[in-house]
């Protein structure tokens, strides 16, 4: 299956995409639409590089595959036609049905029966140009492992140690004394005060037992 058994089932003639108008494309009509690569045309291997459908051929063309607008197949082509420089070798063809999902199902599948896979474009596979490369993973680093030749530390217990009560001193009953001691010292002057009364009082007794007793 190629660009040529195309144009007998009612595709149009292939136009080159440098030279492109909107005017001659399909205008508010649903269709299936056919990229093609020029430099494969008459050669063995298939030419057809994409087989694609849309509901406004005419748009689909002008907005989405030239413009990039669209999802992720439309802006894979967009990138191959001004990333990869299929611009000035592709071809675009279409064909206008009101059905064009089915039509574009048959072709898939006819192409996939003459040359056992999709067209290309057709698989989905990520752009060779846009794959990540992850970076090699740094080297970590290793560290001297530490060896304790010191004695071992010896790890205090977590049970608190009994805290001593404060000795309490008794207090001397200082009140208690000074009373005892004021009573002693008052008992201790009426004593002398005794005495001294007594010592007052001999002399008179002397002197009265001296008198002579009168007849």
């Amino acid at each position: 299956m190629n660009s040529k058994n195309l144009f007998e089932t009612g595709f149009s003639e292939c136009i080159p995409l440098k030279n492109i108008s909107f005017s001659v494309l399909p205008q508010d009509k649903s269709g299936v639409i056919v990229i093609v690569d020029k430099e494969l045309s008459g050669k063995p291997e298939s030419d057809i590089l994409y087989i694609g459908r849309a509901k406004k051929a005419g748009k689909k063309i002008m907005g989405g595959y030239l413009a990039g607008y669209g999802g992720k197949t439309t802006k894979k082509i967009n990138q191959m036609f001004f990333d990869e420089g299929y611009i000035e070798k592709a071809a675009i063809s279409w064909c206008c049905t009101d059905k064009p999902r089915l039509v574009q199902k048959e072709l898939l599948a006819k192409f996939k029966e003459d040359h056992g896979a999709l067209p290309s474009w057709n698989i989905k596979k990520k752009l060779s140009n846009k794959t990540k490369v992850s970076p090699a993973p740094k080297p970590k680093k290793t560290l001297p492992l530490k060896t304790n030749s010191a004695a071992p530390k010896v790890i205090a217990s977590s049970v608190p140690k009994p805290v001593p009560k404060p000795k309490i001193s008794p207090k001397k009953p200082v009140a208690k004394e000074q009373t005892s001691a004021a009573k002693t010292e008052s008992a201790s002057k009426g004593e002398t005060s005794a005495s001294m009364m007594l010592d007052k009082e001999k002399p008179k007794t002397e002197a009265a037992s001296a008198k002579p007793m009168t007849p």
